[in-house]
């Protein structure tokens, strides 16, 4: 059960935003997560709320107001491979639409099993 947070600076577009989760969500599903997984936020901030460097620590190009901070926590036992999968996927997705992946950050942050609880109140893998 991923839970995927982006964070992006004002304004943008439907079809920017679309276009960010739509990418993630089929990076996710190409790893064997269910196409009905699926628990996104965007968060859109004023450009003195989401403050970025335009070039740490290696980026090939600027950072633009086009940068995207993606967060998503996993249950723990997701391989190296498989995330290196899930960046291919999103980089693919947003290139194909024009969008510069030196603008996005994606961050993976694994979560124990026993702290998902999905629905009201039950802990199914604890």
């Amino acid at each position: 059960m991923p839970i995927v947070t982006i964070t992006l600076r004002k304004p943008k577009s439907r079809e920017f935003k679309v276009n960010i989760l739509n990418a993630i969500h089929e990076a996710l599903v190409g790893i064997g997560i269910h196409p009905n997984d699926r628990f996104h936020r965007v968060i859109e901030l004023d450009e003195q709320d989401f403050q970025y460097d335009v070039s740490f620590p290696d980026v090939r190009t600027c950072r633009t107001s086009d940068f995207v901070l993606v967060e998503i926590l996993l249950g723990t036992g997701r391989s190296v491979k498989l995330k290196k999968q899930v960046l291919a996927g999103i980089v693919d997705s947003l290139s194909a639409t024009g969008f510069d992946p030196e603008n996005l950050m994606v961050c993976f942050q694994d979560v124990p099993w026993e702290n998902w609880s999905p629905a009201g109140g039950r802990v199914p893998h604890a």
